[in-house]
């Protein structure tokens, strides 16, 4: 059984960095392309970042030269750094593995001016 589970959120001031951890169960991170999206209320689900199996990451344009994604391959955990969070950045984290329908129950941050 495929399992994600995440962690990391929390309440953080605007400026403040979080890393988020998306620990995988039952799949190999490193074979599928994987990813985070967030979604904020009333609003749709924006992917965030990806990272392939090869290793080549990509961003949405809100979030480039702030947010990392990276994965490890000892512990079968895939991360989000996220560096200068802002007001807007505020909403849950999923973490999922793309094309399969498989995503986690998500974090929530929270980010106060």
């Amino acid at each position: 059984q495929v399992q994600l589970v995440e962690s990391g959120g929390g309440l953080v001031q605007a400026g403040e960095s979080l890393r988020l951890s998306c620990v995988a169960s039952g799949i190999i991170v490193s074979s599928f392309t994987m990813g985070w999206d967030r979604r904020s209320p009333g609003s749709q689900r924006e992917p965030v970042a990806t990272i392939t199996s090869g290793g080549d990451t990509n961003y949405v344009d809100s979030v480039k030269g702030r947010f990392t994604i990276s994965r490890d391959i000892a512990t079968n955990t895939v991360y989000l750094q996220m560096n200068g969070l802002k007001p807007e950045d505020t909403a849950v984290y999923y973490c999922y593995v793309r094309g399969a329908g498989i995503r986690g129950q998500g974090t929530q941050v929270t980010v106060s001016p």
